[in-house]
Protein backbone atom coordinates (compact mmCIF):
# COMPACT_ATOMS: atom_id res chain seq x y z
CA UNK A 1 0.00 0.00 0.00
CA UNK A 2 1.51 3.28 -1.44
CA UNK A 3 2.06 6.10 1.84
CA UNK A 4 -0.44 8.74 1.28
CA UNK A 5 -0.15 11.01 4.22
CA UNK A 6 -3.39 13.21 3.23
CA UNK A 7 -5.43 9.62 4.01
CA UNK A 8 -3.79 8.74 6.92
CA UNK A 9 -5.82 9.53 10.50
CA UNK A 10 -5.75 8.77 13.48
CA UNK A 11 -9.24 6.76 13.05
CA UNK A 12 -7.82 4.54 10.31
CA UNK A 13 -4.64 3.82 11.93
CA UNK A 14 -6.29 3.15 15.13
CA UNK A 15 -9.15 0.89 13.20
CA UNK A 16 -6.11 -0.98 10.98
CA UNK A 17 -3.98 -1.63 14.23
CA UNK A 18 -6.64 -2.93 16.36
CA UNK A 19 -7.39 -5.41 13.57
CA UNK A 20 -3.83 -6.41 13.77
CA UNK A 21 -2.49 -5.45 10.30
CA UNK A 22 0.79 -3.93 11.05
CA UNK A 23 2.91 -1.83 8.59
CA UNK A 24 6.38 -2.50 8.68
CA UNK A 25 7.75 1.08 9.96
CA UNK A 26 5.52 3.63 11.33
CA UNK A 27 6.85 7.76 11.84
CA UNK A 28 4.23 9.38 14.29
CA UNK A 29 5.20 12.61 13.99
CA UNK A 30 3.70 16.43 14.97
CA UNK A 31 2.49 18.84 17.51
CA UNK A 32 -0.51 16.63 19.27
CA UNK A 33 1.35 14.17 21.64
CA UNK A 34 -2.17 12.21 22.69
CA UNK A 35 -2.35 10.54 19.64
CA UNK A 36 1.97 9.62 19.39
CA UNK A 37 1.61 8.08 22.71
CA UNK A 38 -1.83 6.38 22.06
CA UNK A 39 -0.93 5.13 18.64
CA UNK A 40 2.49 3.72 19.57
CA UNK A 41 1.30 2.07 22.80
CA UNK A 42 -1.61 0.24 20.41
CA UNK A 43 0.89 -1.24 18.41
CA UNK A 44 3.00 -2.69 21.70
CA UNK A 45 -0.29 -3.78 23.28
CA UNK A 46 -1.62 -5.08 19.69
CA UNK A 47 1.14 -7.00 18.91
CA UNK A 48 3.01 -8.44 21.88
CA UNK A 49 1.33 -10.30 25.19
CA UNK A 50 2.86 -9.45 28.32
CA UNK A 51 4.68 -12.07 28.02
CA UNK A 52 6.19 -11.49 24.81
CA UNK A 53 7.01 -8.39 25.78
CA UNK A 54 10.59 -9.10 27.70
CA UNK A 55 12.03 -10.23 24.92
CA UNK A 56 10.37 -8.45 21.79
CA UNK A 57 10.44 -5.17 23.10
CA UNK A 58 12.67 -2.77 23.06
CA UNK A 59 12.19 0.85 24.15
CA UNK A 60 14.86 3.70 23.27
CA UNK A 61 14.69 7.35 23.85
CA UNK A 62 16.21 9.96 21.51
CA UNK A 63 18.33 11.72 23.80
CA UNK A 64 20.34 8.39 24.11
CA UNK A 65 19.38 6.32 21.31
CA UNK A 66 22.29 5.15 18.73
CA UNK A 67 20.53 4.38 15.70
CA UNK A 68 23.03 2.23 14.15
CA UNK A 69 21.92 0.14 17.53
CA UNK A 70 18.46 0.80 16.65
CA UNK A 71 18.90 -0.32 13.10
CA UNK A 72 21.26 -3.27 14.07
CA UNK A 73 18.38 -4.62 16.78
CA UNK A 74 15.62 -4.16 14.10
CA UNK A 75 17.26 -7.13 12.01
CA UNK A 76 17.34 -9.39 14.56
CA UNK A 77 14.65 -11.90 14.55
CA UNK A 78 11.27 -12.41 17.30
CA UNK A 79 11.48 -14.70 19.88
CA UNK A 80 8.83 -17.13 20.57
CA UNK A 81 6.38 -14.60 19.17
CA UNK A 82 5.37 -13.52 15.90
CA UNK A 83 6.46 -10.21 15.89
CA UNK A 84 9.40 -7.72 17.53
CA UNK A 85 8.46 -4.32 18.54
CA UNK A 86 11.70 -1.68 18.34
CA UNK A 87 10.03 1.92 19.57
CA UNK A 88 12.25 4.98 19.26
CA UNK A 89 10.53 8.05 21.52
CA UNK A 90 11.27 11.29 21.55
CA UNK A 91 13.16 11.31 18.29
CA UNK A 92 13.26 14.68 17.82
CA UNK A 93 16.04 14.64 20.48
CA UNK A 94 18.61 12.71 18.28
CA UNK A 95 19.43 15.31 16.49
CA UNK A 96 20.61 17.44 19.77
CA UNK A 97 22.66 14.67 20.27
CA UNK A 98 26.95 15.97 19.87
CA UNK A 99 27.61 14.67 16.19
CA UNK A 100 24.21 13.08 15.43
CA UNK A 101 22.40 15.87 13.78
CA UNK A 102 21.73 13.63 10.52
CA UNK A 103 21.37 10.38 12.25
CA UNK A 104 18.27 9.81 10.75
CA UNK A 105 19.25 9.82 7.63
CA UNK A 106 20.90 6.43 7.98
CA UNK A 107 17.21 4.60 8.20
CA UNK A 108 16.90 4.83 4.88
CA UNK A 109 18.66 1.93 4.48
CA UNK A 110 16.85 0.08 6.95
CA UNK A 111 13.40 1.11 4.79
CA UNK A 112 15.14 -0.08 1.51
CA UNK A 113 14.72 -3.62 2.94
CA UNK A 114 13.14 -4.09 6.48
CA UNK A 115 12.53 -7.19 8.15
CA UNK A 116 8.94 -8.15 7.80
CA UNK A 117 8.76 -9.71 11.56
CA UNK A 118 10.08 -6.23 12.78
CA UNK A 119 7.78 -3.31 13.91
CA UNK A 120 9.72 0.23 14.14
CA UNK A 121 8.15 3.11 15.60
CA UNK A 122 9.22 6.44 15.48
CA UNK A 123 7.84 9.21 17.33
CA UNK A 124 8.81 12.26 16.46
CA UNK A 125 7.22 15.32 18.38
CA UNK A 126 6.53 18.62 18.35
CA UNK A 127 7.07 18.91 14.59
CA UNK A 128 7.96 16.97 11.59
CA UNK A 129 10.40 14.67 11.04
CA UNK A 130 13.32 16.20 8.76
CA UNK A 131 15.36 13.52 7.09
CA UNK A 132 14.59 13.24 3.24
CA UNK A 133 16.57 9.76 2.68
CA UNK A 134 14.73 8.14 5.43
CA UNK A 135 10.94 9.38 3.89
CA UNK A 136 11.69 9.17 0.59
CA UNK A 137 13.06 5.44 1.26
CA UNK A 138 9.54 4.64 2.94
CA UNK A 139 7.34 5.93 -0.18
CA UNK A 140 9.55 4.47 -2.66
CA UNK A 141 9.42 1.00 -1.57
CA UNK A 142 5.97 1.18 0.25
CA UNK A 143 7.49 -0.11 3.80
CA UNK A 144 6.09 2.05 6.00
CA UNK A 145 3.44 4.68 6.96
CA UNK A 146 3.64 8.47 7.92
CA UNK A 147 1.05 9.98 10.63
CA UNK A 148 1.04 13.54 11.28
CA UNK A 149 -0.49 14.33 14.75
CA UNK A 150 -1.78 17.98 14.48
CA UNK A 151 -3.41 19.98 17.30
CA UNK A 152 -7.07 20.05 16.74
CA UNK A 153 -8.57 23.21 16.49
CA UNK A 154 -11.93 23.97 17.86
CA UNK A 155 -15.28 24.07 15.67
CA UNK A 156 -15.07 21.72 12.76
CA UNK A 157 -11.79 19.90 13.36
CA UNK A 158 -12.79 19.29 16.83
CA UNK A 159 -16.40 17.94 15.76
CA UNK A 160 -15.16 15.99 12.92
CA UNK A 161 -12.44 13.94 14.88
CA UNK A 162 -15.67 13.53 17.65
CA UNK A 163 -17.13 11.95 15.18
CA UNK A 164 -14.72 10.12 13.08
CA UNK A 165 -13.61 8.57 16.43
CA UNK A 166 -17.14 7.60 17.29
CA UNK A 167 -17.50 5.38 14.24
CA UNK A 168 -14.88 4.12 14.59
CA UNK A 169 -15.91 2.87 17.65
CA UNK A 170 -18.84 1.64 16.04
CA UNK A 171 -21.18 3.93 17.29
CA UNK A 172 -22.95 6.76 15.93
CA UNK A 173 -23.17 10.28 17.32
CA UNK A 174 -25.97 12.62 16.59
CA UNK A 175 -25.01 16.61 16.10
CA UNK A 176 -26.16 17.49 19.59
CA UNK A 177 -24.00 15.24 21.26
CA UNK A 178 -21.37 16.13 19.17
CA UNK A 179 -21.40 19.93 20.06
CA UNK A 180 -22.42 18.85 23.99
CA UNK A 181 -18.71 16.86 24.08
CA UNK A 182 -16.83 19.83 21.70
CA UNK A 183 -18.65 22.80 24.03
CA UNK A 184 -18.06 21.27 27.56
CA UNK A 185 -14.20 19.45 26.86
CA UNK A 186 -13.02 21.15 24.18
CA UNK A 187 -9.69 20.39 22.56
CA UNK A 188 -8.30 17.66 25.87
CA UNK A 189 -7.96 15.29 23.46
CA UNK A 190 -7.19 12.32 25.83
CA UNK A 191 -10.20 13.46 27.70
CA UNK A 192 -12.36 13.30 24.81
CA UNK A 193 -11.36 9.57 24.00
CA UNK A 194 -11.82 8.67 27.24
CA UNK A 195 -15.06 10.23 27.53
CA UNK A 196 -15.76 8.77 24.30
CA UNK A 197 -14.68 5.49 25.27
CA UNK A 198 -16.65 5.14 27.78
CA UNK A 199 -19.90 5.83 26.55
CA UNK A 200 -18.81 3.45 23.82
CA UNK A 201 -18.98 0.73 26.30
CA UNK A 202 -22.62 1.75 28.04
CA UNK A 203 -24.83 2.10 24.74
CA UNK A 204 -27.01 -0.62 23.98
CA UNK A 205 -27.81 0.24 20.42
CA UNK A 206 -24.62 1.96 19.44
CA UNK A 207 -25.55 5.60 19.34
CA UNK A 208 -24.00 7.83 21.36
CA UNK A 209 -26.99 10.04 22.40
CA UNK A 210 -27.95 13.47 24.54
CA UNK A 211 -29.17 11.67 27.18
CA UNK A 212 -26.39 8.87 27.76
CA UNK A 213 -23.85 12.21 27.81
CA UNK A 214 -25.98 13.73 30.22
CA UNK A 215 -26.17 10.67 32.75
CA UNK A 216 -22.51 9.79 32.15
CA UNK A 217 -20.53 12.82 31.66
CA UNK A 218 -22.31 15.22 33.55
CA UNK A 219 -23.40 17.61 31.27
CA UNK A 220 -26.93 18.58 30.74
CA UNK A 221 -28.72 17.91 27.72
CA UNK A 222 -30.87 20.64 28.28
CA UNK A 223 -28.79 23.44 29.58
CA UNK A 224 -25.37 23.97 27.58
CA UNK A 225 -24.24 26.72 25.19
CA UNK A 226 -25.83 24.10 22.09
CA UNK A 227 -29.28 24.88 23.64
CA UNK A 228 -28.69 28.74 24.23
CA UNK A 229 -27.55 28.78 20.83
CA UNK A 230 -31.06 27.09 19.09
CA UNK A 231 -32.75 29.78 21.61
CA UNK A 232 -31.61 32.46 20.62
CA UNK A 233 -31.56 31.49 16.89
CA UNK A 234 -35.51 30.86 17.35
CA UNK A 235 -35.44 33.99 19.70
CA UNK A 236 -36.72 31.96 22.40
CA UNK A 237 -36.25 34.61 25.26
CA UNK A 238 -37.70 32.04 27.84
CA UNK A 239 -35.63 29.28 27.35
CA UNK A 240 -32.24 31.74 26.88
CA UNK A 241 -32.21 33.02 29.40
CA UNK A 242 -33.64 29.72 31.62
CA UNK A 243 -30.02 28.46 30.62
CA UNK A 244 -28.29 31.48 31.79
CA UNK A 245 -29.50 31.06 34.63
CA UNK A 246 -28.28 27.89 35.00
CA UNK A 247 -24.82 28.96 33.66
CA UNK A 248 -24.93 30.99 36.65
CA UNK A 249 -26.15 28.39 39.48
CA UNK A 250 -23.48 25.80 37.86
CA UNK A 251 -20.36 28.14 36.85
CA UNK A 252 -17.91 25.48 37.30
CA UNK A 253 -19.10 23.35 34.01
CA UNK A 254 -20.58 26.78 32.38
CA UNK A 255 -17.58 29.64 32.06
CA UNK A 256 -19.55 32.73 30.69
CA UNK A 257 -16.09 33.40 28.19
CA UNK A 258 -16.75 30.04 26.77
CA UNK A 259 -20.54 31.16 25.95
CA UNK A 260 -19.52 34.47 24.21
CA UNK A 261 -16.76 32.50 22.43
CA UNK A 262 -19.27 29.67 20.95
CA UNK A 263 -22.05 32.80 20.61
CA UNK A 264 -19.20 34.25 18.53
CA UNK A 265 -18.44 31.94 16.25
CA UNK A 266 -22.22 30.66 15.69
CA UNK A 267 -23.29 34.25 14.75
CA UNK A 268 -20.64 34.85 12.49
CA UNK A 269 -21.33 31.94 10.63
CA UNK A 270 -25.42 33.04 10.45
CA UNK A 271 -23.81 36.23 9.03
CA UNK A 272 -21.77 34.49 6.02
CA UNK A 273 -25.18 32.54 5.35
CA UNK A 274 -27.01 36.07 5.42
CA UNK A 275 -24.89 37.57 2.73
CA UNK A 276 -24.37 34.35 0.74
CA UNK A 277 -24.98 33.66 -2.84
CA UNK A 278 -26.02 30.24 -2.82
CA UNK A 279 -28.60 29.68 0.19
CA UNK A 280 -28.57 26.00 -0.64
CA UNK A 281 -27.65 24.13 2.20
CA UNK A 282 -24.40 22.95 -0.04
CA UNK A 283 -23.48 26.60 -0.58
CA UNK A 284 -23.98 27.28 2.90
CA UNK A 285 -21.79 24.24 3.85
CA UNK A 286 -19.12 26.10 1.39
CA UNK A 287 -19.26 29.37 2.49
CA UNK A 288 -19.15 28.22 6.22
CA UNK A 289 -16.70 25.70 6.22
CA UNK A 290 -18.75 22.81 7.42
CA UNK A 291 -19.14 19.16 6.36
CA UNK A 292 -22.79 18.92 8.55
CA UNK A 293 -25.96 19.71 6.07
CA UNK A 294 -28.01 19.59 9.33
CA UNK A 295 -25.85 22.43 10.72
CA UNK A 296 -26.18 24.61 7.70
CA UNK A 297 -29.05 24.63 8.00
CA UNK A 298 -29.57 26.11 11.50
CA UNK A 299 -27.83 28.91 10.03
CA UNK A 300 -30.15 29.34 7.82
CA UNK A 301 -32.98 29.37 9.74
CA UNK A 302 -31.59 31.89 11.73
CA UNK A 303 -31.54 34.40 9.17
CA UNK A 304 -35.06 34.15 8.93
CA UNK A 305 -35.03 35.24 12.79
CA UNK A 306 -32.02 38.08 12.46
CA UNK A 307 -31.41 40.45 9.55
CA UNK A 308 -27.99 41.25 8.13
CA UNK A 309 -28.51 44.61 10.28
CA UNK A 310 -29.11 42.72 13.09
CA UNK A 311 -26.20 39.99 13.13
CA UNK A 312 -23.67 42.81 12.59
CA UNK A 313 -25.12 44.66 15.39
CA UNK A 314 -24.76 41.37 17.46
CA UNK A 315 -21.29 40.84 16.57
CA UNK A 316 -20.50 43.91 17.92
CA UNK A 317 -22.29 43.09 21.44
CA UNK A 318 -20.13 39.83 21.27
CA UNK A 319 -16.80 41.82 21.30
CA UNK A 320 -18.07 44.27 23.63
CA UNK A 321 -19.01 41.83 25.69
CA UNK A 322 -15.64 39.74 25.99
CA UNK A 323 -13.50 43.25 26.71
CA UNK A 324 -16.38 43.90 29.16
CA UNK A 325 -15.62 40.82 30.59
CA UNK A 326 -11.54 40.58 30.85
CA UNK A 327 -12.58 44.04 33.27
CA UNK A 328 -11.93 46.62 30.57
CA UNK A 329 -14.52 49.43 31.15
CA UNK A 330 -16.46 47.44 33.48
CA UNK A 331 -16.79 45.32 36.41
CA UNK A 332 -19.70 43.62 36.52
CA UNK A 333 -20.34 39.87 37.06
CA UNK A 334 -19.86 37.70 34.31
CA UNK A 335 -22.80 36.36 34.83
CA UNK A 336 -25.10 39.93 34.65
CA UNK A 337 -22.87 40.32 31.29
CA UNK A 338 -23.71 37.57 29.52
CA UNK A 339 -27.62 38.23 30.51
CA UNK A 340 -27.42 41.93 29.77
CA UNK A 341 -25.17 40.04 26.14
CA UNK A 342 -28.55 38.19 25.86
CA UNK A 343 -30.98 40.69 26.35
CA UNK A 344 -29.48 42.44 23.80
CA UNK A 345 -28.85 39.64 21.09
CA UNK A 346 -32.61 39.14 21.46
CA UNK A 347 -33.78 42.57 20.77
CA UNK A 348 -31.31 43.49 17.63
Amino acid sequence: MAVKRETVTFSSLNKEIKGGNFRNIYVLQGEEPYFIDRLQQLIIDTALTEDQRDFNLTLYYGNTANVREVISNCRQYPSFSQYKVIVVREAQLIAKQPGHKNDLDLLASYAEKPLASTILVICHKGSALKSKPFTDALKATKSGIVFSSDKVREGRDLETMIVSYANSLGCNIDSKATSMLADHIGTDIARQFSELDKLAMLTDDNNITPLLIEQNVGISKDFNNFELEDALSRRDAAKAFRIVDYFEHNPKNNPSMVSVAMLFSFFSNVLLAATAHDKSAEGIMAVVGTRSQWRARKFLEATRMYNTRSLVNIIGYLRECDTRSKGIGSRQDQYALLKELVYKILHA
